[in-house]
């Protein structure tokens, strides 16, 4: 039973139409917060969700748009592609500060850490990591490992493959887990951890975990295969093709790094992951119907 405080709480999603942020506006607003979503884009917004969904569309790096959009608001949850995280979570944290925010969620990485910042990615997310401490706030930074949501973007032309051997087992996470901790954080308040490595319950290598993805999803791939990272970075200079230049780059980084190391925050007081992977599938695939 959510208190009458709770429910009268606003909190602002930026990037909230995304694969990781779309789960956590829905879940906010059935954990009866008020949700504000910030874009860029309205008409996406306003077509991915209802007329209970409070849509604010501008610049994300503006300072007064920011300013505008966390107006009121007792949080902010930040979800975005991680060429831009780095200055808008830099913005945000300061406008949140001025504005007296309660608390800022943040999703960032399982590997996320100042001995992985020779990888830009990482390094973007430690900077926005920082930004975020520096504020003064209370804030939960969420860091997950792949998530189940990722899958599908492995096929492509009615082919799975995995880019580089990735030989590491990974606790794969459901977007929804992920969701469900994040409104958690901001029901425990002061409680709350400051920083959450979130793993799922089943360590599962990326080429078995894309196998059982296509078995439901395209049952006419037989095979998962393999493409070696040097034929990934020669087959993208070639043809000029920047996406697959930057997947190359990522899944030789996975490839290095793996999981990260299991520390002891692990989930924590946020509540572990539950959803399997088998069961995330029967249950994407029910919603299909």
């Amino acid at each position: 039973m959510k208190t009458q405080t709770s429910m009268q709480k606003t909190i602002v999603v930026i990037g909230g139409t995304g694969m990781l942020g779309q789960p956590v506006a829905r879940r906010l607003q059935e954990d009866g917060v008020r949700v504000r979503i910030m874009t860029r884009n309205h008409h996406k917004a306003r077509k991915m969700f209802d007329d209970s969904f409070e849509i604010f569309a501008g610049d994300l790096m503006d300072t007064h748009c920011v300013e505008e959009a966390l107006h009121g608001c007792s949080g902010v949850h930040i979800s975005l592609p991680t060429e831009i995280e780095q200055p808008v979570a830099e913005t945000v944290a300061k406008v949140a500060a001025r504005q007296g925010v309660e608390r800022i969620t943040y999703i960032s990485g399982a590997t996320v850490s100042e001995e992985n910042r020779w990888f830009p990615m990482v390094n973007r997310k430690f900077l926005a990591e920082q930004a975020i401490h520096e504020a003064g706030l209370p804030y939960t930074i969420l860091c997950p490992t792949w998530v189940m949501e990722s899958l599908p973007m492995f096929v492509n032309q009615g082919r799975a493959a995995v880019l580089g051997k990735q030989p590491h087992p990974y606790h794969w996470v459901a977007a929804e887990d992920i969701a469900r901790m994040v409104s958690t954080a901001y029901e425990l308040g002061a409680a709350a951890p400051q920083r959450v490595i979130i793993h799922g319950p089943e360590a599962i290598r990326m080429d078995e975990a894309l196998r059982r993805y296509c078995a439901v999803f395209h049952p006419d791939i037989k095979q998962v295969s393999s493409m070696p990272l040097w034929f990934v970075k020669l087959l993208a200079i070639i043809t000029g093709n920047h996406g697959l230049k930057g997947a190359g780059e990522l899944m030789a980084y996975f490839e290095k790094v793996g999981e990260g190391r299991n520390l002891p925050e692990v989930n924590g007081v946020l509540g572990a992951p539950t959803m399997t992977l088998d069961r995330w599938l029967q249950k994407r695939k029910a919603g299909e119907k």
